[in-house]
């Protein structure tokens, strides 16, 4: 074979020349395969969003709440990715530290999980939702690990937080999917005019909670984000109750959202441009 004057390429040559180009090629797949199933899950980033709420009160103006969601302790997400995220929240020393669920996936193991959720107790402010992989585990094993921590739970219900003589209320709903939600039973003790803030697993829940008028804020996860973004095209693989609003800040209505892309994962266990996050979000005065 020849190919332009005076260059002759061997049989030889050429099978060289593709076995080269196959092992690139494989190099490249299992450097891939590497990254997206070892090294992103396992590279946390902090998101920091603000918040600008019209009728905040004065001495709420840089509140700040760290949001962790689906941790899923279990056979994908190692204890060691699950204490990096911890470690990650306490070190910004927020106001608050809310918890939206999704705490295990196929293992529980409630001492692990009490072990883990115990170091966010020493924090003083923690408040947990349930997510649906909980119930669909074991909720009375997460519940349990929860109390033994030291975090209550907001099973549709409310919590004032006091700064001086002004409140904004805390308020969460349980797991949405599996239909344990009680929303009016959350709102039934927080005035209509305050700044409600509300713990949801599923964010597309959303499209309910601006109908209150009541939800200032929505914190929710679930949807990991999807666990695998392709630019210009999105996530391909988004769960029920988390497709409209998979990720990030947006506006519903009269009330902000934001979608935390989570801790760890469900199968198929990797990430790719959809790193674990712990969110910083900061409440100001529009």
């Amino acid at each position: 074979m020849t190919t332009s004057p005076g260059i002759r390429i061997s049989r030889r040559g050429i099978l060289r020349a593709g076995l080269k180009l196959v092992a690139g090629s494989a190099l490249t797949a299992l450097g891939a395969t590497a990254y997206a199933t070892e090294i992103e899950p396992r590279w946390p980033k902090v998101d920091r969003v603000r918040v600008p709420i019209q009728a905040l009160p004065p001495t709420f103006n840089g509140y700040r709440i760290v949001q962790l969601s689906d941790i899923h302790l279990g056979s994908f997400t190692p204890p060691e990715t699950i204490t990096r995220a911890i470690r990650i929240a306490l070190d910004l020393a927020p106001d608050l530290i809310a918890l939206t669920g999704d705490y295990v996936l196929d293992v529980m193991d409630t001492a692990a999980l009490q072990a883990e959720l115990g170091k966010l107790a020493a924090h003083g402010h923690v408040f947990a939702t349930m997510g649906n992989h909980d119930h669909w585990l074991d909720p009375a094993g997460v519940r349990l690990a929860l109390a033994n921590a030291g975090i209550p739970e907001l099973q549709n219900a409310s919590r004032p937080i006091v700064r001086g003589d002004q409140a904004i209320w805390l308020m969460g709903v349980d797991d949405i999917w599996e239909r344990h939600h009680d929303l009016p039973s959350a709102l039934a003790d927080v005035p209509p005019d305050a700044v409600s803030i509300l713990l949801a697993h599923e964010p597309d829940y959303a499209d309910e909670a601006t109908l209150t008028n009541q939800v200032t804020l929505q914190l929710s996860g679930h949807s990991h984000g999807g666990q695998v973004r392709i630019p210009g095209i999105g996530a391909p693989i988004l769960p029920y109750l988390g497709r409209k609003y998979p990720y990030g800040l947006r506006r519903i209505g009269s009330m902000w959202l934001y979608t935390n892309r989570g801790v760890g994962e469900i199968p198929p266990a990797v990430r790719v441009n959809c790193r674990p996050e712990i969110a910083e979000i900061t409440l100001c005065q529009a």
